[in-house]
């Protein structure tokens, strides 16, 4: 966070005019003036324009940027020869002084009325010498300013030609990112380049959830024994991931002490912002060397042209030749851009044209300060319109500025090994890490470390850190355990006499203890007891949670539920239990209590479609069945029992009467198939009721608890007494209990006597008793979990050790060893729903069973009607008579029915013998030899008529009529052949 300032623009402004006195002195003998040259550098047409330059002159970065500005005008005027402006430089030296940059800028504007100011070199500098361009209306273009805390927002004369740092910040998370870091250090300078960038890199970290554990700011002008004792201090820290944010001079220092402490071996991890990898050629080689080996890296990217390597060979040679004391001079990428601003202001001035580039002076009273009386540029806002539509293609890329300053497009991920960067990947915004900028796998955002290439980290290690690590130096890791009263299968506390210790066990802490075996590095912890000095509880779970949360201690073990209220304080492991909050209620066994229970197999629907299908099939098979089956015939009594009879018995298959016709062949072989599926799941559906144990719970669910009024219950110090006050729960009715013991007999005696009707509890502890209870989920949770504090990185590593001890055979030993209770708890859902058999599972039986019958019915009426259509057809008689003809039909024999046939004709052979007989003893008895009738014809129209038109005596089989025995003789014959 950026300190806030304690002064005023205006105080800071009268501070400025009090102090300038004291410097212009120095800048009144003999100021340096550079003018660019040129061709035509006398000739008279051209406008010449001030143009001020403050740098730090006695530092590398400063007299490489003046060179590089020098150099780009040269260049500018003499690729433009014809242009009508000069730009005239007036250079000043801040020294490295905050009130020497804003001293130089008064006077530059005051008393040189410059168009635009270069500079200043610093952050902190900057701040200062803007205000006085916003009050001047000169643009302030600075190439190496870069914190985001001097935005051009806030100040409309302030060009940034360089890039923001906080146009970085994503980088560095993706590469924490790539490695799975879940905490970060930030060490920075204390100053408004260190600390600027501080809440935009906080914000982009915990975007990729890592948490910044520490922020170790260090004075610019720390001493050894300063620089020390931080990094002292962080070495006692898990945490091993170090972002680092600094001037190169304080970063060789600070890299320097952490070699000698040991903090650059392996198992470190070290991350540098551009603001030392973009400078890193100028730091010393041997901290380089010696004390930087693995570190990490942000570094700009400057693409590789043809143009740039020309002008830095050119550069090079101008430079050793106007410094022969510099050996191998070496560019960097501030140089470049002093190089494009210094080309923008050439050009956008050149664009403005021949104006009269002047001061209008203010109206000033007698007692007014330098401040007072500086002029305003009459061409500084169309000077900066100007600076921001101006676009070229520069040494570092295309320049155009988008909201007063540069365009970051992508950076370098280095790798510091030997006495350079390694470039090991890119970073973009559009594509995160690649391997390669023109890989041809570009697509989506990616953080994957497998787009870097081989890193060689501190140490030599080749394998990439984890992150953190205990401390061997630390403390053993204070671990909080809950005291409890009852429900002592998951965490015991005894207390030992003999050594004034306590003894913790039970199956969280069997579970841990397991846990921490599977870690692959050894954690030292010791288990306290959260207890009074007399031994009992010193508060609920909540409060052992904001101990954690206060960082007074460093986990909590035990029986303790993951809910979304308490995550929002710490962090919780993945949990090792069943989650859920259910209500236990007691349940009764209706099966010896109710004489009708063989109903219950079927639903009343049920029950009703099946009796009228069984009366609709007997009354089906009657109709086909009547005129051809003597079974179905005889008296109204006997053909409606019979029919009930044939209809009912098909349900055991006992049915004594036979078909004759097809069509009720088919009807019965469709009905006794339904009856069979009815049958046998009637059967299971009873079995079940009989055998399985249907238990019913006296209360179904929470809203019919809310009704009832009655009481309930909760465990003691459980975060269940919320919850049963949101869902309207009266104080007065919720009883709590502190074992399972007293909630078995709180539910035992029933609200009425005292006790409870229902008990809410999780699920782990309702498993202890709920053989006797019938459990009704309510509400889903997460389960037990153990805690941590936010961001601690044992969580991931204990969260996948839970997952093996969960899926190992060391889980069910422990289940087995603590909770005792081997039956488990019967499912509401189960014993709440109805097991009968509904309409809807046989609805397609039935309807195919109706479909054939009525089919039937149809065809054997078809056949009916049409048989007796001269019954139907005739003239006389009314419609009443016609009918009652048809039904005296359908109720006579069917003598044309293969049945009767079948009988007559066994009934005639029995008769044949008897006839023969007669016949020979009347032949004997005549005196004319026996001969058979010719007209045979004849006959067979009589036996045709006879059975077809039965005379009322046609009870017979085979009618003789006497008197003639000759016809007898021929019937017979005739019959019999």
């Amino acid at each position: 966070m950026i300190p806030p300032r304690t002064s005023s623009d205006a105080e800071k402004l009268l501070f400025l005019a009090l102090s300038v006195f004291t410097i212009i002195s120095t800048f009144r003998d003999g100021p340096r003036i550079a003018v660019a040259q040129s061709s035509n550098n006398n000739n008279a047409q051209t406008i010449p324009v001030n143009v001020g330059v403050i740098l730090d002159l006695e530092t590398w970065m400063g007299q490489m940027g003046l060179s590089c500005i020098n150099m780009s005008l040269s260049d500018f005027y003499s690729s433009n020869p014809s242009y009508k402006t000069r730009l005239v430089l007036n250079v000043r030296d801040s020294k490295q002084d905050v009130i020497a940059a804003a001293a130089a800028a008064l006077d530059l504007i005051k008393n040189k009325q410059v168009q635009a100011i270069i500079g200043p070199q610093g952050s902190v500098q900057a701040d200062f010498i803007i205000d006085l361009g916003n009050k001047s209306h000169v643009p302030i273009i600075s190439f190496s300013a870069t914190s985001p805390s001097l935005s051009s927002i806030r100040s409309p004369c302030f060009i940034r030609a360089a890039q923001n740092d906080s146009s970085q910040v994503n980088a560095i998370s993706a590469v924490v990112q790539a490695f799975g870091w879940k905490e970060a250090v930030l060490i920075y300078v204390e100053n408004e380049f260190g600390e600027g960038v501080i809440p935009s890199l906080t914000d982009a970290l915990e975007e990729v959830d890592t948490r910044v554990s520490y922020r170790s700011l260090i004075p610019p002008s720390a001493t050894d024994d300063q620089i020390l004792r931080e990094l002292y201090k962080l070495k006692t820290m898990q945490t091993r991931v170090f972002i680092v944010h600094m001037s190169t001079i304080l970063g060789s220092r600070l890299f320097a002490k952490a070699k000698e402490i040991g903090m650059m071996s392996e198992g470190y991890v070290w991350i540098l912002t551009n603001g030392i990898t973009d400078r890193l050629n100028s730091m010393d080689s041997s901290v380089v060397t010696g004390s930087m080996q693995g570190v990490l890296g942000i570094k700009t990217y400057v693409p590789d042209t043809q143009n740039l390597d020309n002008f830095t060979v050119r550069w090079k040679v101008k430079f050793q030749k106007d410094n022969p004391s510099v050996l191998n001079p070496k560019l960097n990428i501030f140089g470049y851009w002093a190089y494009d601003a210094a080309w923008a202001l050439a050009m956008a001035i050149e664009e403005m044209g021949a104006v009269n580039f002047t001061f209008q002076a203010l109206n000033a009273s007698t007692n007014a300060t330098d401040l007072d009386t500086i002029g305003v540029s009459q061409n500084g806002q169309k000077l900066l319109q100007k600076l921001a539509d101006t676009t070229f293609a520069g040494l570092t890329g295309n320049f155009s500025l988008v909201n007063g300053q540069l365009e970051s497009l992508a950076f370098q991920i280095v790798n510091i090994n030997g006495n350079a960067a390694r470039r090991i990947g890119f970073w973009t915004q559009e594509n995160g890490l690649l391997r390669d900028l023109n890989s041809s796998n570009i697509g989506k955002y990616s953080t994957s470390k497998s787009n870097l290439g081989s890193i060689i980290w501190p140490g030599d290690s080749t394998s990439f850190p984890r992150g953190w690590e205990i401390p061997t130096s630390g403390k053993k890791l204070k671990i909080l355990v809950p005291v409890k009263n009852g429900f002592k299968q998951f965490v015991t506390v005894t207390h030992v006499p003999s050594t004034n210790t306590y003894s913790v066990t039970g199956y969280c802490i069997d579970i841990f203890r397991a846990v921490i075996k599977k870690l692959p590095y050894d954690v030292v912890y010791e288990l306290i007891p959260f207890a009074l000095p007399n031994g009992s509880s010193n508060g609920s779970y909540d409060d052992m949670i904001d101990q954690v949360y206060n960082q007074n201690y460093d986990a909590v073990v035990g029986d303790t539920t993951i809910i979304a209220n308490r995550s929002s304080y710490v962090e919780f492991t993945l949990p090792y239990t069943q989650s859920g909050v259910s209500m236990l209620v007691p349940y009764k066994d209706n099966k010896s209590k109710n004489a009708w229970v063989f109903l219950k197999p079927l639903t009343w629907d049920l029950w009703l479609t099946t009796g009228c299908f069984f009366v609709f099939m007997a009354l089906v098979v009657w109709i086909l069945e009547h005129q051809i089956n003597e079974d179905f015939r005889g008296p109204a009594a006997h053909q409606v029992g019979t029919s009930f009879w044939f209809s009912f018995s098909t349900m055991v298959f006992a049915q004594r009467e036979s078909v004759s016709s097809n069509l009720a062949t088919f009807v019965v072989i469709v009905w006794v198939f339904v009856v069979l599926i009815l049958t046998q799941s009637y059967t299971a559906s009873l079995s079940s009721l009989l055998v399985v144990q249907n238990l019913q719970p006296t209360i179904a669910d929470v809203d019919q608890l809310l009704k009832s009024g009655e009481k309930v219950g909760y465990q003691d110090g459980s975060f269940v007494l919320e919850m049963l006050k949101q869902m309207k729960f009266d104080d007065s009715r919720l009883i709590s209990y502190q074992s399972s013991k007293e909630c078995d007999a709180l539910l035992s005696n029933g609200s009425a006597k005292g006790g409870i009707a229902a008990a809410f509890d999780e699920v782990p502890y309702i498993k202890l008793y709920c053989n006797k209870y019938t459990m009704i989920p309510t509400f889903k949770t997460a389960g037990f979990g153990f805690v941590f504090p936010k961001g601690s990185p044992l969580v991931s590593d204990i969260s996948k050790a839970i997952l093996n001890v969960t899926e190992g055979p060391e889980m069910p030993e422990i289940e087995n060893r603590w909770l005792t209770s081997k039956t488990s708890c019967l499912n509401s859902t189960n014993s709440i729903s109805s097991s009968s058999l509904s309409l809807d599972s046989f609805r397609g039986l039935f309807l195919i069973a109706g479909a054939a019958a009525v089919l039937a019915l149809l065809i054997f009426m078809v056949r009916f009607f049409k048989r007796n259509w001269h019954v139907v057809t005739s003239s006389s008689g009314t419609m009443r008579e016609r009918i009652v003809a048809l039904g005296r039909r359908f109720h006579q024999r069917d003598l044309n029915s293969h049945t009767f046939r079948k009988a007559r004709f066994r009934d005639r052979n029995m008769e044949d013998g008897a006839n023969e007989i007669a016949a020979v003893e009347i032949i004997e008895h005549t005196n004319f030899p026996p001969r058979l009738s010719s007209d045979s014809s004849k006959i067979d129209v009589v036996l045709i008529n006879e059975q077809g038109a039965p005379s009322a005596g046609q009870g017979l089989p085979n009618h003789v009529v006497e008197g003639c025995p000759e016809i007898t003789i021929n019937v017979e014959r005739t019959n019999v052949n």
